[in-house]
């Protein structure tokens, strides 16, 4: 079996329910986007949640992917940054207690926290301070962290740190690993649109995007942006929240409706879990269309639960659910 380890910020997320969006306004907060957030902002925000009924969870968009992927028995790893501090400690545990290999860099910095706003129709606004995560330096990464891995899967939220991602893209590929990225939001692609482009033309193997971020790097509608992108890629993937997804290699190019669900209570994840999916069935060797069919599998149960605490019972459904679509006993 293939393996995987991601890196990105190591983050705990902080999720509260909201009635409106007038938070969101408060705090100058695009709607669905995510603000990078600093010491000020964050004690006023923190104020604000201490009375909000809030849940927490490991959270990042790498460190998402890899939870999901470990219910599933991959086996993943993660690199990433915390301190030593209450917040990094439960940051170690989960990923321990979840089958995650963890790479994590102590540092005197407070441990970065994304504290995640959910409007009334499921939609995720963050504001995330990153702390211990962004100080993640090259030098913390070598070449040990990749031996007996296949994959390496970067968020793009990690953009702000450019020679970061050069060192673990070019360790990764000089041992022999695939690059997958996702482009993680379309702020983020928009501000960093030329480093993103290099990472594309030099290093990525796979390619995640939502169609705002597709967009965003390639100013084309879904459809051209797939391809545009499949030309930079060993293979492409844009994903179109209700109305699906579509994933291209050498050509072939495969479209997959999203699971229907009764109520969506927060989008929080969808795409880290859906990329979990695709990369779940690529590690085994499936075909396109099934491992679409599992990232939809997956992305569709998140997003009926607060943030990405699934219980055992949705996966056990899960795990039925992807024995079905590729005919193996999981």
């Amino acid at each position: 079996m293939k393996k995987i380890i991601g890196i990105g910020n190591a983050l705990v997320d902080v999720l509260a329910k909201l009635q409106d969006d007038e938070l969101l306004e408060v705090f100058g907060l695009s709607k669905g986007g995510m603000t990078l957030i600093g010491d000020v902002e964050q004690s006023r925000i923190q104020e604000r949640f201490a009375s909000l009924d809030v849940e927490r969870a490991t959270g990042g968009s790498a460190g998402n992917t890899m939870l999901a992927l470990a219910n599933l028995s991959m086996q993943p790893g993660f690199i990433g940054a915390v301190g030593d501090d209450t917040t990094g400690h439960f940051f170690v545990e989960t990923c321990s207690d979840k089958g995650i290999t963890p790479y994590l860099v102590k540092l005197p910095q407070q441990s970065g926290i994304a504290y995640t706003f959910i409007s009334p129709n499921g939609e995720r606004t963050f504001a995330t301070y990153l702390g211990a995560a962004a100080m993640m330096a090259p030098d913390n990464i070598d070449g040990s962290m990749f031996e007996g891995y296949d994959y390496l899967y970067v968020e793009g939220y990690l953009v702000q740190n450019h020679a970061l991602i050069l060192r673990a893209v070019e360790l990764a590929k000089y041992m022999g690993l695939k690059i997958c990225l996702d482009l993680a939001s379309y702020n983020v692609v928009e501000a960093d649109k030329e480093f993103f482009n290099l990472l594309l033309t030099e290093y990525v193997d796979i390619v995640f995007a939502n169609e705002e971020e597709a967009r965003a790097f390639t100013g084309a509608t879904p459809e051209r942006a797939l391809e545009q992108l499949h030309e930079l890629c060993e293979i492409a993937v844009v994903k179109l929240g209700a109305g699906g997804s579509m994933i291209m290699r050498k050509g072939e190019k495969v479209t997959v409706e999203a699971m229907p669900v009764s109520e969506v209570l927060d989008t929080t994840a969808a795409g880290d879990f859906y990329a979990a999916g695709v990369l779940y069935g690529l590690l085994h060797g499936y075909g396109l269309r099934q491992c679409a069919e599992i990232g939809s599998l997956l992305a569709g149960h998140v997003i009926q639960t607060l943030g990405t605490k699934l219980d055992a019972a949705s996966w056990d459904e899960i795990r039925m659910e992807v024995s079905r679509i590729t005919g193996v006993e999981s």
